[in-house]
């Protein structure tokens, strides 16, 4: 084994779709499994950590939007449909919360200013952002250059979201237009305000950086987790560093980047090899409070933890016959995996597995801060709402209009939401019931299952009392 950690913190002057399926094979039974004792890794395991700058880490330019014809641009999307079934809002109050985009303590009025939930439309190779208190799509950008193929998404304190495209790359798109850059110097901020006028590559002035990242087919970029900060009391705050991740197969090697928020220059590298050999390698990703990096494997694990200060990794392997496949990390910091017909939580203190069984096929998953994980279920079709604690199933919810539910994720105001890639649609379900709230249609095979609103990174930053 060897582990050579080199950290180098630059200072900048001006900062599958249907491939991911989820289908797979789990033990009949519920098993709990002990982790390794070892502090950090199997000895079986080569870690090595290092770190450089990209030269290519700079914002698009208008020259890169030629290589996008007509079709890729979006122009001829559907409108984004809203239909509503309860419009009462919620019944419930879980505190105002600098997650999903809120930008701040609201405008004193114990409400957000805006909230935000980033939705990607793979086959199109767009994002869309979504309004959470209207259901109304009010962006649509292109996730690269060339043919894009966006899946995860990750959403830092201040609304601001890291795009992950798995043909190649990483973007940054600005939640609010102060935050754009008049890149034309026309006096004003060109960009997308619905999913009707997507603008060509390199020409939408709120996508601020875009970060080159190799892809070899299915086995492109997947994890993705901003870190950050925020202290309520003070409105005070910052998400100053995102990771990412890809897998190099043929070297049978993870890759792990640590880069600078604000410009997407890479701050530190960290290689996990071997890895488990599985097709899509790393899959998801989260951080806990400290902004330690916890990346789950595709169906066999592992399970590893990047250490935010030394870079140290350390390994684990899943339940024995797990398939597992979403994931997400509790206010506790700790790991929740799902797949096949199990769901299962690790338990950081102990370094053990406990599974439960559930008989239907899981997918994405998202942890709230009343307590609850929930879980998208391909049959029935919508999601399972799971007791944090004791791992119970508290109840099912059959979502209407569901067809292949993918990722979940929570609100501002504490709703949940469900992505459905055959649907084209993404649900808004209250969580006191369940009920349907809402429904956003117009999408394009969206395919979402990480932490899309900012919720999870908030729920680790302020878990509730």
């Amino acid at each position: 084994m060897s582990y050579s950690p080199r950290r180098s913190m630059l200072l900048a002057l001006a900062l599958s779709a249907c491939g991911d399926s989820g289908s797979g094979s789990a033990s009949d039974s519920a098993t709990t499994s002990p982790g390794p004792t070892s502090a950090s890794i199997t000895a079986s395991a080569s870690i090595t950590a290092t770190a450089s700058a990209s030269a290519t880490d700079t914002p698009p330019t208008s020259s890169d939007s030629g290589s996008d014809s007509a079709s890729q641009t979006g122009t001829s999307a559907p409108t984004s449909e809203v239909s509503a079934s309860s419009g009462d809002g919620p019944k419930f109050d879980l505190g105002v919360t600098p997650d999903a985009g809120m930008g701040g303590c609201g405008d004193g009025d114990g409400k957000p200013k805006f909230s935000n939930i980033w939705i990607s439309n793979s086959p199109e190779g767009t994002v869309s952002k979504v309004n959470t208190f209207t259901g109304v799509e009010e962006g649509r950008y292109r996730a690269g250059p060339g043919t894009p193929d966006p899946s995860r998404t990750s959403v830092n304190l201040l609304g601001d979201a890291a795009v992950v495209d798995r043909n190649g790359g990483i973007m940054k798109v600005a939640a609010q237009q102060k935050d754009c850059v008049d890149l034309n110097a026309n006096g004003m901020i060109d960009t997308s305000n619905g999913p009707g006028n997507v603008l060509p590559w390199g020409s939408d002035e709120c996508v601020l950086w875009h970060h080159p990242l190799p892809s070899n087919g299915v086995r492109g970029p997947r994890p993705v987790a901003w870190e950050g900060f925020y202290d309520e009391k003070t409105c005070t705050g910052s998400s100053d560093r995102v990771w990412v991740g890809h897998y190099d197969q043929v070297a049978n090697t993870g890759h792990f980047f640590r880069l600078d928020g604000k410009t997407g220059a890479t701050l530190d590298m960290v290689d996990v090899s071997p890895w488990s050999g599985q097709t899509y390698g790393p899959y998801g990703g989260a951080v806990n409070k400290e902004g330690d990096f916890w990346v789950l494997g595709w169906n066999t694990g592992p399970l590893i933890r990047i250490h935010h200060d030394t870079l140290q990794v350390d390994q684990w392997p899943t339940p024995p016959g797990a398939f597992v496949y979403g994931f997400a990390v509790d206010k506790n910091g700790d790991p929740w995996a799902a797949g096949s017909s199990q769901y299962h939580h690790f338990s950081v203190q102990t370094q053990s597995w406990q599974s439960f069984n559930v008989g239907s096929s899981m997918r994405g998953l998202q942890v709230d801060k009343a307590g609850h994980v929930w879980i998208a279920e391909d049959g029935p079709c919508g999601v399972h709402k799971i007791d944090a604690v004791s791992g119970n199933v508290l109840t099912s919810f059959a979502i209407p209009g569901c067809a292949q539910p993918v990722g979940v994720s929570i609100d501002v105001e504490g709703f949940v939401w469900v992505v459905d890639q055959s649907a084209n649609a993404a649900f808004k379900i209250q969580p006191d019931g369940p009920t349907l709230a809402l429904t956003v249609n117009g999408l394009v095979g969206p395919y979402t299952y990480s932490d899309m609103t900012g919720a999870g990174l908030d729920l680790v930053v302020n878990p509730p009392g």
